[in-house]
C-alpha cells in the first residue's frame, strides 16, 4: 500500500501536471485550428442552453471553491478565524450546492449527446469520454460530502488541504504521508482528478484556456459604414 500511495498521490500528480503544461502547449502550438469547444448548438439549442449553464456555473463554483480551498495555507485560516469543523461545513455546504447544479447540467448535456442521434453521430470518441470521466468526478464528490457528513472535525479535510500543498511545493514525502490515511473516496477523487489533467491536452477542454477576455475591451467590428446621403 505505501508504494501505492507514493505512485499514485507523491508521483502521478506531478506526471499529470506535466502532460498538462507540454500537451496543451504542443497542442496549441501544432493544431490550433483544433483548439475550440466544437459548439453543436446548430443541430439542437434548447438542452444545450440549460445545461451548459448549469453545468458551467456549477463548474466554476466547484473550481474556485477547490483552488482557494485546497491551497489557502492553513495558517491564513486560522489568522480569519475559520477554524477547521467550520471551514468544513461552509464546504459541505457550498460543494453540495454547486454540486448538484452541475449534476443536473451535466446530465442533461450527457443525455443530449447520446440520445440525440444528430449530435451522437458528430460526436467524437473523446468528446464522450470526457463528459463521462466528468460524471464520475462529479459523483465522487458529492459521495464525498457524505463521507464529511460522518465527521465534521475537518481533519480529513485538512489533511487533503495539506496533501495539495505539499504537492505545489515538491515535498512529495510528506505530500503522500497526508493523504495515506483519508477516506477511499477522496484518494479515488484525487486519482479521478489527476487523470482529468492527463486527458485535457488532448479534449475539448482545452477551451478553458482561451477565455474570452479580449472580447470585452477590443473595438466594435464595423459590419457596414453609413454614407451621408
Amino acid at each position: 500500500m505505501t508504494y501505492f500511495n507514493t505512485l499514485a498521490f507523491g508521483i502521478y500528480p506531478y506526471v499529470a501536471m506535466i502532460i498538462l503544461f507540454i500537451g496543451s502547449w504542443i497542442r496549441y502550438d501544432r493544431e490550433q485550428y483544433t483548439w475550440k469547444a466544437s459548439s453543436s448548438q446548430l443541430l439542437e439549442k434548447k438542452k444545450l442552453r440549460t445545461g451548459s449553464i448549469l453545468f458551467h456555473v456549477g463548474v466554476l463554483g466547484i473550481f474556485f471553491g477547490h483552488f482557494f480551498g485546497l491551497l489557502t495555507p492553513v495558517e491564513v485560516w486560522h489568522v480569519l478565524g475559520v477554524s477547521a469543523p467550520l471551514k468544513q461545513i461552509v464546504a459541505v455546504v457550498a460543494g453540495g450546492l454547486f454540486g448538484v447544479i452541475c449534476f443536473i447540467g451535466l446530465t442533461i448535456l450527457i443525455h443530449r449527446r447520446l440520445f440525440n442521434a444528430r449530435i451522437r453521430a458528430t460526436s467524437k470518441k473523446m468528446d464522450i469520454v470526457i463528459l463521462l470521466l466528468l460524471y464520475g468526478q462529479l459523483i465522487l464528490g458529492l459521495l464525498s460530502i457524505v463521507v464529511s457528513l460522518g465527521h465534521l472535525d475537518g481533519k480529513e479535510m485538512t489533511h487533503l488541504m495539506l496533501w495539495a500543498q505539499n504537492i505545489m511545493t515538491f515535498d512529495m514525502v510528506e505530500a503522500v504521508q497526508q493523504v495515506s490515511g483519508v477516506h477511499w473516496i477522496f484518494k479515488l477523487h484525487i486519482m479521478l482528478g489527476m487523470t482529468l489533467f492527463v486527458v485535457f491536452p488532448f479534449s475539448r477542454l482545452v477551451h478553458m484556456l482561451s477565455a474570452p477576455v479580449q472580447y470585452v475591451t477590443r473595438q466594435h467590428q464595423i459590419v457596414r459604414k453609413r454614407f451621408a446621403r
